[in-house]
């Protein structure tokens, strides 16, 4: 039965009584069930005595004639001789569970303890422990209870109340142990849609991407993490009949980071928002290790890249905005044009006309970026966009495909696009668009009746990702795109 509902499990754990009044050694809470006649995955609490010291351990399991565990806590002792409730235990057993998810990325780093949490604990409790059964339905339950509870699972992990849950959560986690979170959450995803196409089958993830945003003063956020497999297919030549092609550009995840600066001014007639770039980047990095990739792939460097990128900035409170201006003009190129004229003269026989003939060529020259950016305004949203142009013949590479004469080319712009001198990308096969080339701003000039008030901006964004081969032959060429929507907030109260 596929619900909603956000399940509290903290809640339930924290209701249970002293664990010296329990009259059974376990207690157990029904978690998701595909079908109301089907077996259910449940989380059971045991109470363990063992020198006469009393501890728990929490699983997970279904509830099959012979239950089948699929994943077990720590042993967790109490502190308490008397009391021996189970709120004593709460921050031990958060720890294992946020490990216990952590330990599903394949890449093995040493990874720092992590903050614990002061705030919102109860849903952030439930938010990790619903990732939890989510990768442990994943990997270890069976096929026949799977889909229904995963399905079930996942709409819980798109409730509102999980998505402010997981700002906190990351916010506690710190960035490298982020990373190590949301490595293996999407390859778990990668993992089963991967699957279930190999049977004709689709999954739906719990949402096309994960993402985040956060205000602080004079700075905006927004953090995306996307597996590449879970993108929308704009266009594609072909279908991939290269098995090790495909474990390669499905293996990895895009992590794109919005960043943009804003400031304020107050006058006596208006309020001045200037919102400037302070750092756009975007990235498509591996989900599994470099000799996995290697040993079943052709390596981490074929992969897609980015190829387009669109944002759009809009405050909610819309009649109270004056005007919009942007600081960056539309393009006026450069033409370099040369000339060539030939006379060709003839003389006829006499009494007839002399015949001349002139013939006149042209050529011209521009030069250009591989990325060009634009910004426009529509209504009272600005709009910032970056577009990849193909180096040969100047085409949008998003929008595009590659001939099959310049795919055989072992000097074309894409081959080997990480190692040249001349590639618009990072070594790592990134984009950074920064201040110092994009420092453009756009300007609200809005009411003073707005002083005091909280403003909402929107943040809408599409990231395009291509693969054109790198370094392997191969015919094929695609386009994925992502899309997101954020909210940040702004107060206009005069400090």
């Amino acid at each position: 039965m596929a619900t909603s509902h956000f399940l509290d499990i903290w809640g339930w754990i924290n209701n249970l009584p002293s664990i010296i009044l329990w009259t059974t050694n376990t207690k157990s809470l029904c978690i998701c069930s595909s079908r109301s006649t089907s077996p259910s995955m449940n989380l059971l609490v045991t109470k363990i005595t063992q020198n006469q010291s009393i501890g728990v351990i929490f699983s997970i399991y279904v509830d099959f004639q012979i239950p089948i565990s699929l994943w077990s806590s720590n042993l967790l002792a109490f502190k308490s001789k008397n009391r021996q409730n189970l709120e004593e235990i709460r921050s031990d057993l958060f720890f294992d569970l946020v490990n216990s998810v952590l330990k599903y990325d394949p890449c093995k780093k040493s990874s720092p303890r992590f903050l614990e949490l002061r705030e919102e604990f109860d849903d952030t409790f439930n938010f990790v422990f619903i990732t939890l059964a989510f990768l442990v339905c994943i990997y270890e339950a069976p096929q026949d209870i799977r889909g229904g509870c995963l399905d079930t699972l996942r709409l819980q992990l798109t409730t509102p109340r999980a998505r402010e849950a997981s700002k906190l959560l990351m916010k506690a986690l710190g960035s490298n142990l982020e990373e190590k979170w949301m490595r293996a959450l999407n390859l778990a995803i990668t993992n089963q849609i991967v699957e279930l196409r190999a049977t004709n089958h689709s999954f739906k993830t719990p949402s096309p991407l994960f993402s985040y945003a956060f205000s602080t003063v004079g700075l905006w956020k927004v953090q995306c993490y996307c597996p590449i497999i879970a993108m929308k297919l704009e266009n594609t030549s072909s279908r991939i009949a290269d098995d090790r092609l495909l474990f390669s550009l499905n293996n990895q995840q895009l992590e794109a980071v919005i960043q943009l600066a804003y400031r304020v001014t107050y006058s006596k007639s208006w309020i001045d928002v200037v919102v400037s770039i302070d750092n756009i980047r975007c990235d498509v990095n591996p989900l599994v290790p470099e000799t996995l990739l290697n040993e079943r792939g052709y390596g981490s460097q074929e992969k897609h890249f980015p190829s387009q990128i669109s944002l759009q900035l809009t405050p909610t409170l819309q009649n109270e905005i004056l005007s919009v201006s942007v600081t960056k003009s539309s393009e006026n190129p450069t033409r370099e044009v040369g000339i060539e004229k030939s006379i060709e003269g003839g003389f006829d026989p006499p009494n007839s006309y002399m015949g001349i003939t002139a013939t006149a060529s042209e050529s011209v020259t521009i030069s250009i970026k591989p990325w060009k950016f634009e910004q426009s305004v529509f209504g009272d949203t600005a709009n910032l966009n970056w577009f990849l142009h193909d180096g040969v013949n100047g085409k949008e590479v998003s929008s595009s495909k590659p001939s099959k004469l310049a795919l055989l080319q072992p000097k074309a712009w894409f081959r080997d696009r990480y190692s040249s001198a001349y590639r618009p990308f990072t070594k790592q096969g990134g984009v950074i668009f920064a201040g110092d080339e994009y420092g453009e701003s756009v300007r609200w000039r809005i009411c003073q009746n707005a002083m005091g008030k909280n403003i909402e901006w929107e943040i809408k964004g599409e990231i395009w990702l291509t693969y054109w081969p790198n370094k392997q032959r191969t015919f094929h060429s695609e386009t994925k795109k992502l899309e997101f929507k954020e909210l940040l907030d702004l107060s206009l109260v005069k400090a």
